[in-house]
């Protein structure tokens, strides 16, 4: 039966078709099957960055059963996993019986993979074993966290609350033992609650109330009665019983009401206390939360910087090994005092058992690293006294910057996690480090990260502008320039990007038109400035389809073209010829607007559909330049009698041809005669920084 559900399934084996005839056997009864195929360690470790729900190992490189096994416990991540064998290895792995000697909820090892019937089944019991203990880890993290808010809230209520075990107090808050006038809780633990009742009548009554509430008789929850003081004091009250949970064990609550407060007051406590960690007293996850969605909006508004530090404390499984759990809530309770005095002005939450996190408005990337080592440095000098012993710990910080382009908070804490990841792999566990997230180093394998920094490079000017001389065989000069773009990374290996590798991304996110603005008005300003020494300087500049289809192209040409000044022809707009076929005829108007506006148009990579003449023909462009695969073997008779040929045929249209690529000698002598009367390539001059007139 088809679940709606979706399966995360990891496979690490050789044997790819095997992966996916799996994932069609299990269609039948998933929703949706995310398929995660590899077969070495580097690949796995990579992969356990993301989420699966089960994992199948049949054959890898570098990699056995006990392996992966290691590697999963390590990063102490609950992935059950399957291990495939043939028939004679399998044996070694089953009992007197024939049957796996591992099965259980995380484990089935052994199986025979040619078994696919066994191996499907095997998937689908332990994935919904795990979406059990999830489901069972959730309910507890919430039955906890209720537990911790409503004791919070009744330590803190100004209305009398107690707990009871079988009619007997284990519990009072503050104003409970005042109302009764004992001075210390000690004072009442064990003391029956009928002892409170005045008369004998209300204590035959209360008896019969609470033992109705304890058989599970909930119409009845008050009870109106006198009570009285450890002194003999009477007065009346409302009693109200509820079912509560009292470190882990049910109990039921009592509350004895005077006059108490307002429903609206209760919320409001309530509502405090939700946010707050009954531990260390600091903001709890929820209250984070809701502080990183406020101040991401506040960066994205006032175009701003912030920061985001996840602070991990890394040995607390040693602590607790030798100190237990109250050696762990006690490191926990120091650093988070130290936090919280070293980040006076910003808020400093507990964000799970042993991680903080800081939010840092208003502060640079350096000032951010800067805080970063501080706390670090502070959390390791720190020695932390338990029960007459000293210990001390040390703590692994996910840095993330957090500005005008950042992604939603789920990414940006997604990111600090993914940086206490890296602090882990380099210092082999060790922590005692911080690692700053760098969007630069995540563009390569995550397109959302190079969207950014695309958006990044845009606001910032990060793009780089090259310009390569193009020569001019009429006029005999080269002072008409190629633009190109490059995206320097920023990185330690000065990694820098053609538009090839990011264009593609760029499109899907609809910054092409934004790209294409920034290198217009780019490269004109520097053609500004070499006009006024060398006038007919001009640059030839590449647009995207973004650009084809823009109505307002023709009018920022026009404001470019006025601004640099000087004479005509400064601006070439060249299209590619395949963008030009998809939008014909809008192209042909774009074409005859950039004219009116005195701007030159171009073709590139012409020659490369079947239709290359015909679309010059009707948008009449002033030139085009040649695809590479025309002048490759131009030495040949065979290509040299071809570019001849389209050529001839494109001067016909009086329209002018640049001969790209020459990159020897042999290229260069041939292309002098082709009639070409532009020629460009690394022989003639590599593209610079700089518009270098000769």
């Amino acid at each position: 039966m088809r679940t709606n559900t979706t399966l995360n399934l990891l496979v690490i084996d050789d044997d790819q078709l095997y992966a996916e005839g799996l994932i069609n056997l299990l269609k039948s009864y998933y929703a949706e099957v995310n398929l995660g195929f590899l077969d070495d360690k580097e690949e796995l470790l990579k992969s356990l960055r993301h989420s699966w729900d089960v994992l199948v190992f049949g054959r890898a490189y570098d990699l056995s059963f006990t392996d992966v096994v290691a590697i999963v416990q390590e990063h102490n991540i609950d992935l059950p996993i399957i291990g495939l064998m043939s028939d004679e290895l399998a044996d070694n792995g089953r009992n007197q019986d024939g049957l796996p000697v591992i099965i259980d909820g995380t484990m089935v090892k052994a199986l025979v993979a040619e078994r696919e019937t066994q191996v499907v089944m095997a998937i689908r019991l332990l994935h919904a074993n795990l979406l059990a203990r999830r489901q069972v880890g959730s309910l507890k993290q919430v039955l906890t966290e209720s537990e911790q808010r409503a004791n919070l809230l009744i330590k803190n209520s100004k209305s009398a609350v107690a707990y009871i075990d079988q009619g007997i107090h284990i519990f009072a808050n503050d104003p409970y033992l005042k109302m009764f006038n004992f001075e210390t809780m000690d004072d009442i633990i064990g003391l029956p609650v009928i002892d409170l009742i005045a008369g004998s009548d209300n204590v035959k009554d209360f008896k019969q109330f609470l033992r109705q509430f304890d058989k599970g008789n909930r119409q009845q929850v008050e009870f109106n009665s006198n009570s009285k003081t450890k002194d003999g004091d009477v007065f009346e009250v409302k009693l109200q019983l509820a079912t509560a949970i009292f470190e882990g064990e049910p109990v039921t609550q009592i509350i004895i009401q005077q006059s108490g407060p307002s429903s609206a007051e209760i919320d409001k406590q309530l509502a405090a206390v939700e946010r707050i960690d009954s531990l260390t007293g600091l903001s709890n996850r929820r209250g984070f939360e809701e502080r990183l969605a406020s101040l991401h909006q506040q960066v994205l508004n006032n175009k701003s910087h912030a920061g985001l530090l996840y602070i991990q404390l890394d040995n607390t499984g040693m602590i607790s090994s030798s100190l237990g759990l109250e050696g762990v809530d006690a490191t926990v309770k120091q650093v988070a005092a130290l936090l919280d005095d070293i980040a006076v002005d910003y808020p400093v939450s507990r964000f799970r058992d042993t991680s903080f996190t800081i939010l840092a408005h208003d502060i640079s990337t350096q000032a951010l690293k800067e805080l970063a080592e501080r706390v670090r440095l502070k959390i390791s000098e720190t020695l932390i006294n338990v029960d007459k012993r000293t210990i001390s710990t040390t703590a692994s910080i996910g840095v993330v910057k957090i500005d005008q382009n950042a992604p939603a908070p789920k990414v940006l804490l997604e990111r600090a996690l993914e940086a206490i990841n890296h602090i882990g792999i380099e210092t082999s566990n060790q922590g005692d480090a911080y690692h700053f997230y760098d969007l630069s180093k995540h563009v390569s394998e995550d397109d959302s990260a190079l969207a950014e920094y695309l958006v990044n490079a845009i606001t910032d000017n990060r793009f780089e502008l090259m310009f390569q001389p193009i020569y001019d065989i009429d006029l005999d000069r080269s002072d008409f320039f190629e633009v190109y773009l490059r995206l320097p990374l920023g990185d330690t290996e000065n990694t820098i990007l053609t538009p090839n590798q990011f264009l593609s991304v760029a499109k899907s996110h609809n910054l092409l038109g934004k790209i294409d603005r920034w290198v217009l008005i780019n490269a004109f300003k520097q053609l500004s400035t070499v006009r006024k020494s060398h006038p007919e300087a001009r640059l030839l500049v590449q647009l995207t389809s973004a650009s084809l289809v823009d109505k307002k192209l023709a009018s920022v040409a026009s404001q470019i073209i006025k601004a640099v000044g000087g004479p005509a022809g400064a601006l070439t707009i060249q299209f590619s010829e395949q963008d030009i076929r998809n939008h014909l005829t809008i192209a042909k108007s774009q074409f005859a607007a950039l004219n009116q506006v005195n701007c030159r148009l171009g073709i590139n990579n012409f020659g490369s559909t079947t239709k290359s003449l015909d679309t010059a023909e009707f948008v009449q462009p002033h030139m085009i330049r040649i695809a590479q695969s025309y002048v490759t073997d131009i030495h040949t008779d065979d290509n040299l009698d071809t570019i001849k040929s389209l050529i001839t045929e494109v001067n016909k249209l009086n329209i002018n041809v640049l001969m790209p690529y020459i990159e020897d000698a042999a290229t260069m002598s041939v292309s002098w005669s082709v009639g070409a009367r532009y020629l460009q390539g690394y022989y003639l001059e590599e593209p610079s920084r700089t518009i270098n007139v000769v």
